[in-house]
């Protein structure tokens, strides 16, 4: 990639570590709600007496955000700068979780859904924002090495998520207590997040963050620059890049949600017991985010995404070939493999877009709405034949994934 000018506010001798680490905490926290969402699933199931398929209706909500803010979100970035985004983002957040109050009051489940879904939008506008604020906080080189460093953090966050959700929230979801009484455990700690969430959009608020010219390779465009006439679109690399996007998120999301039942399906004796174990997938995750960070400092970003992408489709294999232990714990493994896939996958598919970055941005995270789609058709395969069967989908999405690492994400000059 060629050397690009640095203009005189982005003198290498800039201290981004203060920045860095504040972005870093926001990744947590998203990581932490994303999660958090996915753990409400089961009970809201059960206090509703809902469908498998209604009961996911809840992380359909919170991942069409996605399809629907994102976009939006790069125009706000682009009219508003970074850091006010990031505030904004974390005002309907608390907006969201605030929506929790009325919708446990009065035992809706579209109440739920609303709540979820606004604080989706929330989150949305943060991932738009912090992602690619990440890859411009320093030299592009080390974009994929800082990309990791703060997705090891969202990690921490999925991992602190369910035990939360099993301390405070929902608790008594199958216990003698009334559907009302249940749902009524979810009050005060939204209240709780609600407000630690207003605390953090004013700290934001306050806080220096290095404004966007910060490198020239990303510099904010004037209103009559030539390139913001073409189409995000028209860069093969970026549009690839959605795509990989979407089947990641897919299969990261979809994998967890079947784990319980499939792992009582290779012998594991109660629900309790099976889903204690996928604390060793997003375990795996952090570990591997945390390597990650060391590994992208020495091999290519699209090399090291491509051989994570083909480990990952091999051991669903093992999965599907074998019972027991072997496949479980083979399952288990794709979170290791899983953790440079979204950071890489994203710094890969900004690459080279220069004033377009936030649009190619917003693209991409609009295909965080797999979380919604790729979950359900693994889910009706697995009614039609069974769930060990039905894993040759995320064979598929993670061979996709090796497809872009190795050759996809290679930048290519944009088509007119």
């Amino acid at each position: 990639m060629a050397t690009q000018s640095v203009p005189r506010s982005a003198e290498p001798t800039t201290n981004y570590t203060g920045p860095f680490a504040t972005v870093t905490v926001l990744f947590l926290i998203f990581g932490f709600i994303t999660n958090l969402n996915m753990a409400l699933v089961p009970h809201l199931r059960a206090i509703f007496d809902l469908s498998y398929g209604k009961a996911m209706l809840a992380e359909s909500a919170f991942f069409l955000s996605y399809l629907v803010f994102a976009a939006p979100t790069s125009r706000l970035i682009e009219a508003i700068g970074y850091k006010r985004t990031i505030v904004v983002s974390l005002l309907i957040q608390t907006v969201g979780a605030l929506f929790f109050i009325p919708a446990a009051k009065f035992v809706s489940f579209p109440l739920f859904l609303t709540a979820i879904f606004v604080l989706g939008a929330g989150i949305t506008a943060l991932q738009t924002s912090a992602n690619p604020y990440v890859s411009i906080l320093g030299p592009e080189k080390s974009a994929s090495v800082r990309q990791n460093l703060a997705q090891a953090a969202n990690s921490i966050g999925g991992i602190l998520a369910p035990l939360a959700a099993g301390a405070f929230i929902l608790t008594a979801s199958e216990g003698s207590l009334s559907k009302a009484a249940v749902a009524n455990t979810v009050r005060m700690p939204y209240l709780f997040i609600a407000g630690g969430l207003l605390m953090v959009a004013l700290a934001v608020a306050f806080v220096y963050l290095p404004p966007i010219a910060a490198t020239q390779s990303f510099r904010r465009a004037k209103e009559d620059d030539p390139v913001l006439s073409r189409s995000i679109w028209s860069y093969r690399h970026t549009v690839l890049g959605t795509v990989a996007c979407f089947l990641f998120v897919g299969v990261e999301v979809g994998l967890a949600s079947i784990m319980v039942n499939y792992f009582r399906q290779q012998g594991i004796p109660t629900a309790k017991a099976a889903s204690s174990l996928i604390a060793f997938y997003w375990g795996g995750q952090l570990i591997g985010r945390l390597l990650g960070a060391w590994l992208v400092s020495r091999i290519a970003a699209g090399k090291l995404l491509g051989v994570f992408g083909f480990a990952a489709a091999t051991l669903v294999i093992v999965s599907m070939a074998t019972a027991g232990h072997i496949a479980i714990w083979a399952l288990l493994l794709c979170g290791l493999f899983n953790s440079i896939m979204f950071p890489n996958i994203f710094t890969l598919g900004i690459a080279g877009l220069g004033p377009l970055t936030s649009r190619g941005s917003g693209l991409i995270l609009t295909a965080a709405v797999g979380g919604g789609v790729i979950p359900f058709l693994i889910g009706a395969l697995a009614d039609k034949v069974d769930i060990q069967r039905a894993l040759v989908l995320p064979i598929a999405c993670y061979l996709f994934v090796a497809y872009y690492g190795f050759s996809g994400s290679t930048p290519r000059p944009p088509v007119s």
